[in-house]
């Protein structure tokens, strides 16, 4: 069936697509065709993206020419600091490289952010003035979740992706979890297990760790070089159901029958929200 734009709506999407020409140089009709994004344009579409959710806000993300490469952030490799007060010049003070320049290289694979909107859908968002900025915005904020769901659960970038067999998007791009895994298994612990406690918080099952607590510690404690274990900005990563779940054994065994200093334990563990001493920060779709 073929749908007629309104007058009005004809006139905002010709109005639309005259700025989006004119952001990058170009005629209107040359919208039709390919074209490269003016790199203004693609920053500020960064800049949405990034701002648009939390998570996003405090990762690192940096824009690259080359598709392929040696890694662009490094490390520090420990200390630094030495005494050397020879004056005779008998001595030579040597200095020492801070960084960590251990090879490990990126790239960068073609991911599709592809939309459409329809005739009909255009026409229902005629009734507000700003619906392209609308538009905008939902699209820069569904890249970032799309970023972190891929962040979270890719393993493989596949030359053409299957959502109906990967609905986290695994096969898109190889995310953040799998490069640890990869690249530095030694910081991974694997097949570690918690004890299990039923809805009176008692154990019915013993694992490698009474509680998540104590297996937070270790790992902050074992897994992290010595200048990071204390470093004022870690915390601990989970999802909103894997921390209630965690909890709740805690939660139904408060009671007015329980004696006073474990009901207020139990009260203060689960008003805290902190995991091994560290505040817990709530990803989504994370594992």
């Amino acid at each position: 069936m073929n749908y007629a734009l309104s007058a009005s709506t004809r006139s905002q999407l010709d109005l639309y697509m005259a700025h989006q020409a004119s952001l990058n140089g170009l005629p209107v009709t040359g919208l039709a065709k390919n074209f490269a994004v003016d790199p203004a344009v693609q920053q500020r579409l960064e800049n949405a993206m990034k701002n648009s959710t939390e998570l996003t806000q405090k990762i690192n993300i940096i824009g690259v020419t080359d598709q392929e490469g040696e890694k662009v952030l490094i490390d520090t490799t420990g200390p630094i600091a030495r005494t050397n007060s020879s004056s005779d010049g008998t001595k030579r003070r040597n200095p020492i490289t801070p960084y960590d320049l251990a090879a490990r290289r990126y790239r960068c694979e073609q991911v599709n952010y592809d939309t459409y909107i329809s005739y009909a859908q255009l026409d229902a968002w005629n009734a507000h003035p700003d619906f392209a900025t609308r538009i905008s915005k939902q699209i820069a904020l569904q890249i970032a979740l799309d970023r972190i769901m891929i962040g979270f659960n890719g393993t493989n970038h596949a030359l053409v992706s299957d959502f109906a067999a990967n609905p986290r998007l695994q096969d898109v791009n190889t995310g953040w979890i799998e490069h640890i895994r990869k690249q530095a298994a030694a910081r991974v612990m694997k097949g570690v297990t918690l004890a299990t406690r039923d809805m009176g918080n008692k154990v019915i099952a013993k694992g490698d760790y009474a509680n998540p607590d104590a297996l937070v510690q270790d790992a902050r404690s074992s897994l992290l070089d010595e200048w990071y274990k204390d470093a004022p900005d870690l915390v601990v990563l989970l999802s909103r159901n894997l921390f209630n779940s965690l909890r709740l054994p805690f939660i139904n065994a408060m009671s007015t029958t329980n004696p006073n200093t474990e009901l207020m334990a139990g009260q203060l563990i689960v008003a805290s929200h902190l995991i091994g001493g560290l505040p817990t920060y709530f990803a989504p779709f994370f594992p």
